[in-house]
């Protein structure tokens, strides 16, 4: 499932990342890498704060339905 369904403060491991190449990189600098663990903190308008690597980052909804946990 993309990961703007996940409940807030469930914890789950990322198991795809889709989209072109560039975006795929993009998100792995910020931590989203197959196999780690991603929370969502919050929602707002469909943009969500997640956890990823101890860090809190925020991603547009667009970009939170190409990673798959």
């Amino acid at each position: 499932m993309p990961l703007t369904i996940a409940q807030i403060g469930q914890e789950l491991p990322i198991r795809k990342i889709g989209g072109k190449e560039e975006t795929r990189r993009f998100l792995e600098g910020l931590g989203f890498v197959i196999g780690g663990l991603v929370t969502v903190v919050s929602e707002m308008n469909g943009n969500l704060i997640v956890k990823v690597k101890d860090s809190r980052v925020a991603i547009s909804k667009e970009m939170a339905n190409k990673i798959m946990v």
